[in-house]
């Protein structure tokens, strides 16, 4: 079992490549993330047509192991979340638990 954090966001109007920078599985969200335990990885679906929302998955070992890190790394994601703040026009959280066998 995996667990998965899912949300989708709406670039900024202009911003979408420095978006795709940040928010794929080697930009700076993943940098942040790789420094704690547990972390398997970044997954950025890019929308197929202009008005939809792109989609990232992170991956961590265990729902323990992705709270350590936020509780770990607290100081660092608020500031990367404001940091990117004006990368996006729209986020919403889609789920966070377990999948896979």
């Amino acid at each position: 079992m995996t667990y998965c954090v899912v949300w989708e966001f709406r670039p900024a109007p202009g911003r979408a490549a420095e978006f795709e920078e940040a928010y794929g599985g080697a930009g700076r969200w993943a940098r942040l993330f790789r420094r704690g335990e547990g972390y398997l990885g970044t997954e950025l679906v890019v929308p197929t047509d202009s008005d939809g929302w792109y989609r990232t998955t992170d991956r961590w070992t265990s729902a323990a192991a992705y709270a350590a890190f936020r509780s770990a790394f607290a100081k660092e994601y608020q500031a990367l979340d404001a940091a990117c703040e004006a990368l996006t026009a729209e986020e919403r959280h889609v789920r966070s638990g377990l999948t896979g066998a």
